[in-house]
Order: structure tokens, then C-alpha cells, then sequence
């Protein structure tokens, strides 16, 4: 598994998994029940999880939907 971002807003990450599951590619969210036992107020940002052969399609789905984040 490879760190393809972190964040705290559930917005954007709600969206990140269901567009990288559109794309055939498994993400798994982990700290996210570390950051709601903190209270979802920022310390423990959430990781986006990608296995390692989709990484470079994950990082292209992200760069090109959202460049702003991606950078």
C-alpha cells in the first residue's frame, strides 16, 4: 500500500474513493477512526491508501480532477 494524500475534509475523500473506485482502483481510508475519537478537528489527518500498481493511475485521477490538491 502506497500514501496517495492525506486530508481531513470527508467531502473531498467521500469523493476521491468513489471517483478512484470508478476507476476499478481499491483505496482504503486509514486514521479514520483516530481522527473521530479526536473529534474530526484536525490532528490526525485521514491517508488515502492505494496498492502500489495503481498508484501512478490514483495520482493521475487525482491530478487531473483536482489539480489544485494534487500539486
Amino acid at each position: 500500500m502506497k500514501e496517495l494524500i492525506r486530508s481531513n475534509d470527508l467531502v473531498f475523500l467521500s469523493w476521491l474513493e468513489a471517483a478512484l473506485s470508478g476507476a476499478g482502483i481499491e483505496a482504503i481510508i486509514f486514521d479514520q477512526y483516530a481522527s473521530a475519537v479526536e473529534g474530526s478537528v484536525g490532528p490526525v489527518p485521514r491517508r488515502v491508501m492505494v496498492h502500489e500498481e495503481d498508484f501512478a493511475r490514483a495520482r493521475w485521477i487525482l491530478s487531473t480532477e483536482r489539480p489544485e490538491i494534487a500539486s
